[in-house]
């Protein structure tokens, strides 16, 4: 646990050593604040709610969290540091979840900066607070889901842009599962059990039953479930650049 809180601290001290991470939480809050206003409707709504701001946050999230998660890993084996970092007595899992932990951070301080369209929501009207806690916490493990694939993927490649790439594109494949264009395909082959994995599958399914209040372990377990498994399959492709 110590070594894991070591390479957290120094991870999370690197993004703020240069621009690029004051640059995506300017463009993260530009972004999802002008979505809000002007695609979500947020005042024409009438309603005291942030729904139409987090509604967005599965499509922000599909662009902007592989543009972090993609030098993670990248980045270290184009350099050759991380040889250094695996020579160190620092388990693999340590490296890996410091290393993932760190970038969530970054992008909770990002989704926390939001908080003053949570205090204009307060002053128009009467929102349920507890839904909108709630959201965020769908919102920051939703993130999670996001950077845990790109950790993954990122290890597997020493391409930033490859790895951009790859993430944004099983992201979209989680995002798009229940979409009625997919469903419409694959219930012309296929039978209802299927149908009921892909809309469990969907990441916008899962977020969006947080966003409307209801509040099931399932949806909480699930997201966690996919930070776990792609975080061990990070785990793996380390441990076997680590054997080579």
């Amino acid at each position: 646990m110590r070594a894991a809180l070591a390479v957290y601290k120094r991870e999370l001290a690197s993004y703020f050593i240069t621009p690029l991470a004051y640059l995506f939480i300017v463009v993260f809050l530009l972004l999802t604040g002008s979505l809000t206003f002007f695609m979500g409707g947020f005042l024409e709504r009438g309603q005291a709610d942030l729904q139409p701001f987090f509604s967005l946050h599965p499509w922000v999230y599909l662009f902007l969290v592989p543009a972090v998660a993609m030098r993670l890993w990248s980045e270290e084996r184009k350099t050759g540091s991380i040889e250094l970092l695996l020579t160190l007595p620092v388990p693999t899992t340590a490296a890996v979840l410091g290393k993932f932990l760190a970038a969530w951070s970054f992008i909770g301080i990002a989704l926390a900066l939001t908080f003053p369209l949570w205090i204009t929501v307060d002053y128009l009207g009467d929102p349920d607070h507890g839904v909108i806690l709630a959201s965020y916490i769908g919102s920051l493990l939703l993130a999670g889901a996001y950077l845990a694939i790109g950790t993954a993927v990122s290890a597997a490649t020493r391409n930033q842009v490859i790895a951009f790439v790859m993430t944004a594109a099983i992201g979209f494949c989680f995002v798009t599962a229940a979409t009625p264009v997919i469903l419409d395909f694959v219930s012309g082959w296929a039978g209802s059990a299927l149908i009921e994995i892909l809309s469990g599958l969907s990441f916008v399914v899962r977020f969006e039953s947080i966003v409307r209040g209801v509040i099931d372990a399932t949806d909480l377990v699930f997201f966690l479930s996919v930070i776990g498994v792609f975080l061990t399959a990070n785990t793996l492709i380390v441990d076997l650049n680590r054997g080579r």
